[in-house]
């Protein structure tokens, strides 16, 4: 259902993945493990037809992601990691509203929507605002816009980010749920999600996703900082800077001791003038 070949994509001189290679048969829910930065959300947004490669191939549901997308888009779900809801929009209406773009005719939508609602165990907020629902019910909703039209293949980036406990049993439960009527790949750095939530918790551990280097750019395009041995030094002048325009401007004078002032400014050279 889905097929993978020596996946390459490169950020400039960064490798975010190399050479991934990987299937998946149908009806599977499949787990796509590494730590953070290890090109797992790059992985998911080729499949989805969202970024292309830099090389390799990828095929979903037998159509190639790079040449036929438009076929490939037609057949998956996608639920990425930061889920794009219209806060402003009730639950009903939102997944009525993506039933329509997905081509999912005025008749069928109404079933569609109900049974997705009923699946994901959102039908007793339906009437309610996205923006003022728990982040537990967004990851639902989210899930219910991915699978409303059916799809044959769902792409799950990091389904249970940010979520309790309790919500992320209850999100686990639920993409366990879907095995078998949808083939399902979720990225996830978790070793015990995949134990728990995918076909006989099996995982795909690409060799070539590995983090990047120091000072590379991280998951979210920011660079890490190289050490910086000047550092502490540049920033100690400037607090010293800043202590001598407190008090007055001028560059701190060293404290003196009596026996360091000059002759007229020394208490006893003063008496012994005065006497004589």
């Amino acid at each position: 259902m889905i097929e993978v070949r020596n996946l390459t994509k490169h950020y400039g001189p960064i490798a975010a993945i190399n050479n991934v290679s990987f299937g998946v048969e149908r009806g599977e829910v499949v787990g796509f493990l590494g730590p953070n930065g290890a090109g797992k959300s790059t992985t998911m947004r080729i499949l989805s037809c969202f970024m292309p490669a830099s090389s390799g191939s990828a095929k979903v549901a037998g159509y190639d992601v790079f040449s036929q997308s438009m076929e490939v888009r037609r057949r998956i779900g996608y639920l990425p990691e930061n889920v794009p809801l219209y806060s402003d929009m009730r639950v009903a209406p939102y997944l009525d509203f993506v039933a329509e773009v997905k081509g999912i005719g005025r008749s069928e939508r109404r079933r569609r929507v109900a049974e997705v609602m009923d699946r994901c165990l959102i039908a007793d907020v339906q009437n309610r605002l996205i923006g003022r629902l728990s982040k537990g019910y967004r990851q639902r909703v989210g899930i219910a816009q991915a699978i409303v039209s059916d799809p044959e293949v769902l792409i799950l980036d990091e389904p249970t980010l940010g979520l309790d406990p309790k919500q992320i049993t209850e999100i686990r439960s639920l993409i366990k749920s879907l095995a078998g009527r949808h083939t399902v790949i979720l990225s996830t750095h978790i070793l015990p999600e995949v134990s728990m939530v995918c076909s006989a918790g099996r995982a795909v551990l690409p060799d070539g996703a590995r983090p990047s280097p120091g000072g590379g750019p991280t998951r979210r395009g920011q660079r890490r900082d190289r050490p910086d041995p000047g550092r502490a030094a540049r920033r100690a002048a400037g607090d010293e800077r800043r202590r001598r325009d407190v008090r007055g401007g001028g560059p701190a004078e060293p404290r003196r001791e009596v026996g360091d002032l000059p002759a007229r400014g020394r208490p006893e050279v003063d008496a012994a003038r005065t006497a004589a």
